[in-house]
């Protein structure tokens, strides 16, 4: 096991193994905590150091079995087993444990919170002290949480969708669903009620006071409320009212349908669809015509203050109005701009451009072949920061934080389709070939094969190898050549010099330190 002085540990190790010797991507920097000021933070920093004594780091590699490197200055230590396939890390009182891609787990003591992948995406789970949530491949999922703070019990559900729903309803209590057989749904999936028996046989939905019931769905229903009624039987007819707030019909469909909206409010809607050759709306806030869908039409909003023609919808588009405007050619060209961006193709789908600006947030972005190249700029012009993501499918992944901590990695086989977490964690690891750290200061960390070829540089201090040829440290107080592990070893402590051989802890000495 090789020791060195803490300027190389304590600094570089931190930066090299949170990010390099797992071979995998790790949260950057952060900015400081509210509360103190970055100068009143090292001042309290350096009296500990003066009166702690020196903490010195460790460094073992044998390649590609195991890579150890700790930092206790830090609190900081991560085990490396057969490349990226097995890590544990613990920096303060956050853990990592993954045996890839099985498994990734990361724990974070101070907020009694966690988060685990299995296979991502297969199955996932999340623990808070407010939730704790369990996904399959988002059929399964269990979950318990509390809608308020102060809740003293948290609610909890399950599901395998579609065949079984369970969970709990404040007004209803407990509620189970075994489909297609028999069930009660309450709160969920966007309807207050679900009832059904011997599904599609009989099925009826409560939303807002309206109940809809459905026989043989979706051939025949019936729709009732407070002074609402109406039936169907799909698709030949079909009619619902409310009494001063809509009415609906169709014959047909959807070879013609009719209705009027918003009835009880001051932009009373009215619609009418002869398909495929006649389309109106009506209302004070808008008028729109349309004559042989998708050939041509025509749009006034007067509530957004825009007209829009469509000649071939959504091919030969043209919108003016007071915050949008487009002209669209596709596939050829279409460009819009609106009220804060813009937005081109160019020979859709091969080109795409898109800009957002505000006061307080920008963003810029290109797209070749939607992933096959993508440049994401985001900046925050009142604070000066600025984030990047560019990718390359199947080629790099290039990365700069706002801290201006940047990093490329190759190749990236997935993270250019799905910018996940799960990805990062998980799966990247295990092909990333190569990957280089590096931030304005000049600091920097390169690996190449997890870690058969690493090089790191903190300020002054350098370090790297080539397992098993070749190592080098060189620091302040330092500095250290190793041929084959220690076979020949050459060191320098101020201005002693020693020369050992074999791989024996000791050697022969000249000089003054």
């Amino acid at each position: 096991m090789t020791r060195f002085t803490p300027s190389i540990t304590g600094l570089s190790a931190l930066l090299f193994l949170a990010t390099v010797a797992s071979a995998e991507p790790q949260p950057e920097s952060q900015p400081a905590p509210a509360g103190g000021s970055p100068v009143g933070q090292k001042a309290e920093q350096k009296a500990e150091q003066m009166a702690e004594p020196e903490q010195k780091g460790t460094i073992f590699t044998l390649w590609p079995l195991v890579d150890y490197r700790e930092s206790p200055k830090e609190r900081f230590s991560n085990l490396a087993i057969l490349g990226p396939l097995f890590k544990y890390q613990k920096n303060g009182d956050d853990r990592d444990i993954a045996l890839r891609p099985l498994f990734y787990r990361t724990s974070h003591a101070a907020d009694h919170a966690s988060s685990s992948y299995y296979l991502y995406p297969v199955a996932t789970q999340d623990k808070t002290p407010e939730a704790d949530n369990f996904e399959v491949l988002q059929l399964f999922r269990t979950s318990s949480y509390r809608k308020q703070e102060e809740d003293p019990e948290r609610e909890k559900s399950t599901m395998l969708f579609p065949f079984y729903i369970a969970g709990d309803s404040r007004q209803h209590g407990h509620y189970r669903a075994f489909f297609p057989i028999y069930g009660n749904i309450y709160d969920r999936f966007w309807r207050d009620e679900y009832h059904f028996v011997m599904f599609p046989l009989y099925g009826s939905t409560v939303k807002k006071g309206t109940t809809t019931r459905h026989y043989l769905w979706p051939i025949f229903s019936t729709t009732s409320g407070e002074n609402e009624s109406g039936f169907d039987v799909f698709p030949l007819y079909g009619q619902s009212h409310k009494t001063g707030v809509y009415e609906k019909r169709f014959v047909l469909w959807p070879f013609y349908t009719s209705e009027s909206t918003g009835l009880n409010t001051d932009n009373p809607t009215h619609r009418r669809f002869i398909f495929p050759l006649y389309a109106a709306t009506d209302s004070p806030k808008k008028t729109s015509r349309s004559y042989l869908w998708p050939f041509f039409g025509y749009t006034e909003d007067r509530g957004k203050k825009q007209e829009e023609v469509d000649y071939f919808w959504p091919f030969i588009t043209k919108v003016r109005g007071e915050k949008k405007n487009s002209d669209s050619y596709l596939p050829f060209y279409s460009h819009e701009t609106f009220s804060g961006g813009e937005k081109s193709w160019y020979l859709w789908p091969l080109y795409k451009h898109e800009e957002l600006k505000s006061d307080s947030f920008g963003q810029d972005q290109d797209r070749v072949l939607f992933f096959l190249y993508r440049d994401n700029r985001e900046y925050w012009p009142k604070d000066g920061n600025e984030r990047r993501r560019t990718t390359m499918w199947p080629l790099f992944l290039y990365r700069k934080s706002p801290e201006g901590v940047s990093s490329f990695s190759f190749p990236a086989l997935i993270e250019p389709i799905l910018d996940k977490e799960g990805i990062e964690k998980d799966w990247a690891p295990l092909w990333r070939i190569y990957q280089r750290r590096w931030d304005e200061g000049g600091n920097s960390t390169s690996s190449l094969l997890w870690n058969l070829f690493w090089h790191e540089r903190r300020g002054d201090d350098l370090a790297y190898e080539f397992f098993p040829f070749i190592s080098y440290r060189d620091t302040a107080k330092e500095r250290e050549l190793k041929f084959l592990k220690g076979l020949v070893s050459l060191k320098r402590d101020g201005g002693q010099e020693e020369l050992s051989l074999f791989w024996l802890p000791f050697g022969l000495k000249w000089g003054d330190k």
